[in-house]
């Protein structure tokens, strides 16, 4: 992976295996990558505490890993999983962070 492009984190999207939705994007260190491949489990980068968490390890509503895919430039992770626990994983209680809709301005 190529760690160098946002000072050592790459973003991590992660994809229900099933209904193939988006449900969030975080990011990843090697450390936090090495460990998801370690453990089967999502274990991302939080920039604010600057520290190492594993998803889900508060809520129960963890992201069981089924395969770890890269981008084209080495610098994404696609994570494919499996929702354990209650299944919601955004921190407002919903079962994917993309629930907002923009407005789109299309000029032609």
């Amino acid at each position: 992976m190529d760690f160098s492009k946002l000072n050592g984190l790459v973003p991590a999207v992660v994809q229900d295996e099933q209904s193939n939705e988006v449900l969030m994007v975080g990011f990843m260190n090697a450390e936090a990558l090495a460990k998801t491949q370690a453990t089967g489990y999502v274990t991302f980068f939080s920039r604010s505490r600057n520290e190492l968490w594993l998803k889900g390890e508060t809520s129960g509503n963890r992201l069981r890993v089924v395969s770890l895919i890269t981008d084209c430039d080495d610098d994404t992770v696609l994570a494919r999983v499996v929702r354990e626990g209650e299944g919601n994983v955004c921190h407002t209680g919903t079962r994917t962070c993309f629930t907002k809709p923009l407005a789109m301005e299309v000029r032609s």
